[in-house]
């Protein structure tokens, strides 16, 4: 097995088997980066590959300050953005004030209450844009200024759409919790 030099080495050298290493390696990794961003499994998979290609392509470019992992992370959320961009116009779009929301900001939710999996499938179950943002926001760590000018929109919607992201995965988390308060009493 190689390690992570030699996966690099390789890779700048175009060698299938450090292409492949890589590939066995971090792909689980960094598809997680991509299910974050897409609605879809089939969608992230398509985000992957088009972002292993650009690791693969620029992989010379990796100066070895840093993390490999994080290097190629970063790779992957721009082009989420990027698929994003590419195919706005073919997702469902609801106006940010069309969305009804019933007021939870005074419920306490604890986190540790739910799964990974179910905390995954409520951010998953987020509109696009909403997703989008807090993803970068929260996950991430980027400013609303600079996701703003990622997504090319006003820094308030991008403020915004994460209070409402926010704000849905309360009420969603809400529900989660109500759910399974009865099926305890049920038992």
């Amino acid at each position: 097995m190689l390690d992570e030099k030699e996966i690099i080495e390789g890779c700048c050298r175009n060698e299938r088997k450090a292409q492949k290493a890589l590939y066995e390696r971090y792909a689980s990794i960094l598809l997680g980066v991509c299910i974050r961003y897409s609605g879809r499994r089939d969608e992230a998979e398509d985000i992957l590959q088009d972002g292993l290609i650009k690791v693969y392509f620029n992989i010379k470019d990796f100066a070895g300050k840093g993390s490999f992992i994080n290097w190629m992370k970063k790779i992957m959320v721009n082009t989420a953005i990027t698929h994003y961009h590419r195919n706005l116009k073919h997702h469902y779009h609801q106006d940010i004030e069309d969305i009804r929301e019933t007021d939870i900001e005074g419920t306490s939710l604890d986190t540790a209450e739910f799964t990974r999996e179910e905390l995954l499938k409520v951010i998953k179950g987020l509109p696009h844009g909403y997703r989008m943002v807090f993803n970068l926001y929260a996950v991430e760590g980027f400013k609303h200024k600079e996701i703003a000018r990622m997504l090319e929109v006003d820094v308030n919607t991008s403020k915004s759409q994460y209070s409402r992201a926010k704000s849905l995965i309360r009420k969603k988390l809400g529900s989660l919790k109500k759910i399974a308060e009865k099926t305890d009493e049920q038992e």
